[in-house]
């Protein structure tokens, strides 16, 4: 495969970077940089280091998905996409059961922000249904159906939002594609990749809390646009080597949906 091709491929892979201390994800990012697309960073390092963590990541060239879900009144919302915008992250995400309202004010937020600052806007995500969420969940809380037909109408309603796209499994993906056409962005958790980079299950790819998961190849045939990775990679005795091996399944699919 051609080197822009490699590119592509390796341009759609972000690795998650779950970790307590902004200094264990610096040494991570530092491993992998020119080897992964971006850098996720989440709950866990958000809350222990703050936006810090963030902002040395942008400082250093790399991009950032900020998984933060935003979820509450849409005043609230909308200021906090205006800072997500202002730390200069690639995309973030906010949940779609907060409502259309609280989704535009996401936007708007966001718009606000880069066009004050005369940079591009960052992509603005909705999470559906948590990927650790199966149909004996959904029912406990009281949502309708199957995960795939909340996934499916949450992608809808993020759609009509003015929304870029979803995070969604890889099991949603073809439905949500039907339903939502070619360019709407997907964003796909639960990867485990098959085998290691030494030709073994590695421990990394246990399912884990992941209720849905899938391996890159049938994401990126289904036709994710990015697919996140955490411990897989983060916790590989080599964290290059193994998004390396991801990367290469990935190109596998690509290949073979061209061909």
């Amino acid at each position: 495969m051609p080197q822009k091709d490699r590119m592509a491929a390796r341009n759609k892979l972000i690795v998650a970077l779950d970790f307590p201390l902004a200094r264990e994800a610096s040494l991570a990012a530092e491993k992998l940089r020119g080897h992964v697309g971006m850098f996720k960073v989440g709950s866990e390092l958000f809350c222990a280091e703050g936006p810090a963590a963030v902002r040395n990541l942008v400082a250093g060239g790399d991009k950032v998905f900020l998984d933060l879900k935003f979820n509450d009144i849409p005043n609230t919302v909308r200021a906090a996409a205006r800072q997500a915008a202002q730390l200069g992250v690639s995309m973030f995400n906010v949940h779609a059961t907060g409502g259309r309202k609280m989704m535009e004010s996401a936007l708007q937020g966001a718009n606000e922000r880069a066009e004050s600052a005369g940079k591009p806007r960052p992509l603005v995500l909705a999470v559906t249904v948590l990927t650790s969420l199966a149909a004996d969940d959904l029912a406990e809380i009281g949502l309708a159906g199957s995960p795939d037909q909340a996934v499916v109408r949450l992608a809808c309603l993020a759609q009509h939002s003015g929304l870029d796209g979803v995070v969604a499994s890889a099991r949603e993906i073809v439905a949500i594609r039907q339903a939502c056409g070619p360019h709407f962005v997907i964003v796909t958790p639960g990867i485990r990749p098959a085998v290691a980079p030494d030709g073994v299950v590695s421990a990394g790819s246990k399912p884990d809390d992941q209720a849905r998961i899938a391996t890159p190849i049938t994401a990126i045939r289904s036709g994710a646009d990015f697919l996140v990775v955490g411990r897989p990679i983060t916790q590989a005795p080599d964290p290059a080597a193994a998004a390396d091996a991801i990367v290469n399944e990935m190109e596998k699919a690509l290949e073979s949906s061209l061909a």
